[in-house]
């Protein structure tokens, strides 16, 4: 009976995971926050951020994709491929991104600065637990980046990035098909949910 008691009181003082946290959908970027948040990186020589935010916004993949890519994924030869073709993880579906001459660059000069090889991961850690990059990791990076322009981190995260330029394109065009090729959304109403249209 009173350890009952006792689970009870435990349980009524239990504090939500997500008490003081914004929750729901994470804001796009607009073109004025990509660019201050490039000119940064670029200021500060942070090549693989540099690589990353660029490769992220291009390619609109999930974070889990984006950061288990390899070299071999995005080059043939020694160059970087404009159209890169993977293997999702989670469904094992295939699909392509772009990848514009701007992002090329920066990948390019990241990939000689480290001197990785087609095998490894574009986007090593250097933590030993994992042999790239974690989610955990990259949603970091994302909080310090819109953090150094000015926004509130907890309205940004990998979401954000991987909505900004289905979010762009239908902001200019209205065409909502675009937006759902880049997303690769099966439902034409999924990509309307996920834009907030």
């Amino acid at each position: 009976m009173f350890a009952l008691k006792s689970k009870k009181r435990a349980r009524g003082k239990r504090i939500p995971w997500n008490k003081g946290i914004a929750v729901g959908s994470k804001r796009p970027l607009t073109l004025k926050q990509i660019h201050g948040i490039r000119n940064r990186l670029e200021v500060k020589e942070r090549l693989r951020e540099l690589a990353l935010f660029n490769l992220a916004i291009d390619s609109s993949l999930n974070a889990n994709d984006l950061v288990q890519l390899r070299v071999s994924d995005i080059t043939k030869g020694r160059r970087i491929v404009s159209l890169a073709t993977i293997t999702q993880t989670q469904s094992q579906h295939r699909m392509q991104f772009w990848i514009s001459a701007e992002t090329r660059k920066t990948v390019a000069a990241w990939i000689a600065h480290k001197g990785l090889k087609p095998g490894q991961y574009l986007f090593p850690t250097r933590l030993h637990a994992s042999p790239y990059l974690s989610v955990r990791q990259y949603a970091r990076l994302i909080e310090a980046w819109v953090g150094d322009i000015g926004l509130d981190a907890r309205c940004y995260g990998t979401e954000s990035l991987r909505r900004t330029k289905p979010a762009l394109v239908y902001r200019q065009t209205k065409n909502l098909r675009t937006a759902q090729s880049l997303l690769r959304h099966v439902k034409l109403e999924s990509t309307a949910r996920y834009l907030g249209v």
